[in-house]
This record gives C-alpha cells, structure tokens and sequence, in this order.
C-alpha cells in the first residue's frame, strides 16, 4: 500500500502525451497528429495545478525533438501512450529516471499492458480520477524494479471544463498546419453494447453532465469559433436528444463543426437532420461484421447479404445529411469464413461508393477487452511484438477458419479493390 502521510511539498511536474511513436516528416504529421492529442493528459495536468504543483504540458507529434520537451529537474513525469508508443514511452522513463525522476504511464498502453509497463515505471495507472492521483502525487516515491499498478473502480465522473484545458489545447492546435483544427471533448464514458472485442465493452456507460458540455461549447464559440470539435465517446449519442439539446442551445449554426464515432442504430433520418442542422460533417459508424453484431447496426438477425443491402440503404441515407463517413470492419472475426465476408465487404463499397471503408485487423491488446483473456487461453495470440500492433500493419490473433497466407490473400485483395483507382474516383 502506498504511504500519503508524508508533507505535502511543491512538485516539478511534467506531462507528456505521446501521439506518434518516433521521429517523422510526413504530411499527414504535420496536418493532422496535434488534433489527435487525448483528453486524460490535459485533465491530469488541471488537477495537478490545482492541487498545487507546477506543470509543464507538451504533446509529442513526432515533430518535436521528444527528449527537450520537459524541463530537465522535474521531479515526476506523466506519460501517455498507445501501445505503438510504448517502446518509446520506456525509453523516454528510463532517460527521467536516471535524472533523478518519478515516472507514471496512463493511456491505452497502461490498460492493456500493465505488468510489462510496471517493469519501466514506478506507477502504472489503469482508470485515473482524483484520488488516484492524489495518492501518486501524495508518494511520488521510486519503486523498483517493480512499478506501482493502481487503477480507480470506474472513470472519473467529473472532469475540469474545456476552460481549465484550454491553456493546453490552445498551443497543440497551433501545431496543426491543417485547416482542420480538432478540439478534443467528451459527453460520454463507456458503451452500452458488449462487442467482446472492445476495450469499452466492460465499461458502463455514463454520460457527463450536458450543462456542462452546453458551457464547454459556448466558451469555445467565442474563443475559436469555426473550428471542429472531435468527440472522443466510444459512442456518441446513446442520450440523442439530451445531447443534441445541449449542442443546439449552446452553438450557432455554422459556428463549430462535429465529427463522432457513433452506431447505425443511433442514427435515424429525423436525428441526421438534426445532425446536419447541428454541424455535423464527419461520421464514424461501426459495421463490424456481416454476420454477426446485428444490434449495434440495427440490422437485428439479418446477415450476409441481406444486412448489406439494408446497412448500404442506411449508410447512403447518412451521406445525404452528412458528408464525411467511415464505415469501420474487423476483420478476422470467428463468425468469418471463405471469401464471403470479403465479397460481401466488395459488394457494399459497390453500393455504397461514398462510404470510407475502415478496416481492422481482429487483434488482442494485452488484457484490455474480455475476448483477448479468451484467445490466450485457447493459444490463438501469438507472441508477436506488441508495439508493431496498430490494428490494420499486422495481427496477433491466429484466425479460427483461415490459414494466415490465404486469410492475408483476401485482405490484401480486399485493400486493393477498396482503394483502387476505379473505387476511388466513385469514392469522391
């Protein structure tokens, strides 16, 4: 257990978001990586001002010279990071600590692998609210060669209003040569829907208090209106009409424009109008499988090529209201099972040229959704390094109905129809 006895004293405190894995010069760093910045960073480095320390914020593109972006006394270092990131991340501790320096990882990697990031940090913070951190803050102490694991029963209820981050958004979105400058927000935690592959499928779905979200708007509307708000909910809308009122009340028309990730079941032509109407010009749906997740598209108990036709009549009425949609697959799933899943997937982008189609590779992040526990003890996960992993690169689940060179064959041939001239053109 961890001591909170000791005098509170004043701390050099650096927080460090790591974005992209390493070193780039690609343009799409340059246009986009600052509007990926996460939320949870900023929200530590609020309460931590708050609780009285002094902060220093930086958010890593890959653009930067990582290894100055943190003064070089700070006494405790807060690093988030996907697992594409986490070698870095443990090189990044190892250089703060032989400084002299207490390190925390948070983010997706910290969840999904905590003992291996306890062997690099002295706290590893699965779901952090205040009292998690009061008590890192309260210790700061080494602990080695093992890390501390902590982690809060469920997510933060509360969290500081867009103002009290702003002092850190503002510089990461001057990062972004783009015209498109995202601002990170939050109505939600968690998911309804159970989808097994998910790592917010355990997690109970709460929405935050939409006063709060209608201010953290207003407050934007007249700091940098005519940006894009990206909303960061695993599932935007549960509480449709609560949600939209809050929005509706709070912005202009045309005064901020939305993207979310949301479900086709969510998605109704009355709520597309009132989408459109709202500012909504980006849409991320889940498809996920032709023969299975029915609820989440609802297509209910319809599969294969009947849930392709009404799923591509649904996705072509989005697009009349919204201009931008993603439609995201997993593909490798248990339900899939000789070309059809493929040819299906071929059939739709046939019927549906507008659509962007998102593929991911079916994989397990460590211990972070229930299914990855379930594939590990039926020794389909292989030991493939974890941060090569980034969902569509490669796959660390050994598919139950294909051997690997044809099931890499399909989805080679499936990219390459997806994306080809042709398609494309009809894409735009």
């Amino acid at each position: 257990s961890l001591s909170t006895n000791s005098p509170k004293r004043r701390l050099r405190i650096g927080i460090l978001d790591l974005v992209h894995k390493g070193p780039t010069r690609a343009l799409w760093a340059r246009l986009m990586h600052a509007n990926l910045a996460s939320i949870m960073p900023q929200v530590l480095a609020v309460w931590c001002e708050e609780a009285g320390h002094d902060v220093t914020f930086a958010v890593y593109t890959g653009l930067e010279d990582v290894e100055t972006m943190l003064p070089d006394d700070v006494d405790l270092v807060f690093i988030g990071a996907f697992t594409q990131a986490a070698q870095l991340s443990y090189a990044l501790s190892n250089m703060y600590r032989k400084r002299g320096a207490i390190t925390v990882l948070g983010g997706p990697h910290a969840r999904c692998y905590p003992e291996d990031s306890a062997r690099y940090f002295d706290y590893v913070l699965g779901f952090t609210d205040r009292a998690i951190l009061e008590q890192v803050l309260s210790e700061a102490a080494q602990h080695r060669p093992m890390g501390v694991m902590l982690a809060a029963k469920k997510q933060p209820t509360v969290m500081p209003s867009l103002e009290q981050r702003w002092k850190y958004v503002a510089p990461t979105l001057r990062k972004a040569i783009s015209p498109i400058k995202m601002v990170p927000m939050l109505g939600s935690l968690g998911c309804p829907y159970t989808c097994s592959f998910c790592i917010d499928s355990e997690i109970e779905y709460q929405p935050f208090e939409f006063g709060q979200v209608s201010e953290d708007l207003r407050f934007l509307v007249r700091t940098m209106p005519n940006v894009w708000v990206g909303w960061h909910d695993p599932n935007f809308g549960v509480r449709f009409d609560e949600m939209l009122n809050a929005i509706e009340e709070a912005v202009p028309k045309g005064k901020l424009s939305f993207a979310a990730e949301s479900s086709l079941s969510l998605l109704s032509e009355p709520r597309l109008k009132r989408l459109k109407e709202a500012g909504f010009v980006a849409m991320l749906p889940g498809v996920e499988s032709w023969f299975s997740l029915g609820n989440k598209s609802k297509t209910g108990n319809r599969q294969g090529m009947e849930k392709v036709e009404q799923v591509s009549d649904h996705i072509n009425m989005i697009m009349r209201y919204i201009p931008y949609v993603q439609a995201n697959f997993v593909l490798g799933l248990d339900v899939d099972a000789g070309d059809e899943p493929f040819e299906l997937t071929k059939q739709f982008l046939r019927r549906t040229p507008g659509a962007f189609p998102g593929y991911s590779l079916m994989s397990a992040f460590g211990e972070a959704a229930p299914l990855n526990l379930e594939l590990q003890r039926a020794g389909r996960v292989l030991p493939f390094p974890f941060h090569f992993l980034n969902n569509n690169e490669a796959m660390n689940v050994k598919p139950k109905n294909y051997e690997w060179v044809d099931f890499y064959a399909r989805i080679i041939d499936l990219t390459g129809f997806s994306f080809s001239p042709a398609t494309m053109a009809r894409r735009v």
